[in-house]
């Protein structure tokens, strides 16, 4: 069986490791944990790996984050994969940084790159893991904050996080939504 992993984030070394690449920086990790690398393709960096029999078709889209449904749309078609046996990593200001959510389907929230998803894609009924990145920033400086880099005194409890988010990728294609949801939804992560 196939899953296709989405990282969602920004292409451009400006973006990299702010707390919007937050996706990127996960499926490259789990890139590295298998040590795959990802080939520029149509619409993505890609890649595959492989575990306990399932092929995980991993994709950072290659267009900016407020288009990245062509991308997933083009990867679910061309590797035939059900759109529930995909997951997508994304940011998200209205959890606090101590939190990760999976969930089974739920609106964009206002991201663009989900809100491209729904409108490629024609729902927003797929599994998304949720990033919690919190919303510490003064009115009006939302873009700044998201396109910001983590503060130093955060980055443990986001490698502490993302790591979390391996294991979570890792059971949601072993065990199913529904189970790891179960096991990881209330977990609370501090340093």
């Amino acid at each position: 069986m196939k899953y296709l992993i989405i990282g969602l984030g920004n292409i451009g070394h400006e973006y990299v490791e702010t707390r919007h690449n937050i996706g990127f920086d996960v499926v490259q990790v789990l890139a590295n944990k298998y040590n795959t690398a990802f080939q520029s393709e149509r619409l993505a960096d890609v890649c595959q790996i492989k575990y306990k029999g399932k092929i995980l078709v991993l994709i950072k889209p290659t267009t900016y984050m407020n288009l990245s449904g062509k991308a997933v749309k083009y990867w679910l078609d061309k590797e035939k994969i059900a759109i529930e046996n995909s997951l997508t990593i994304v940011d998200d200001l209205a959890f606090p940084l101590e939190v990760l959510k999976i969930r089974a389907g739920g609106s964009d929230a206002g991201h663009n790159g989900l809100k491209s998803i729904h409108e490629c894609i024609g729902t927003t009924q797929y599994p998304k893991l949720r990033f919690g990145i919190g919303n510490d920033f003064a009115k009006g400086r939302q873009v700044d904050y998201v396109l910001g880099k983590w503060k130093d005194k955060e980055i443990p409890l986001v490698n502490q996080k993302v790591d979390a988010c391996i294991q979570i990728i890792e059971s949601f294609v072993s065990i199913g939504l529904e189970r790891t949801m179960n096991l990881f939804n209330n977990q609370k992560f501090t340093i």
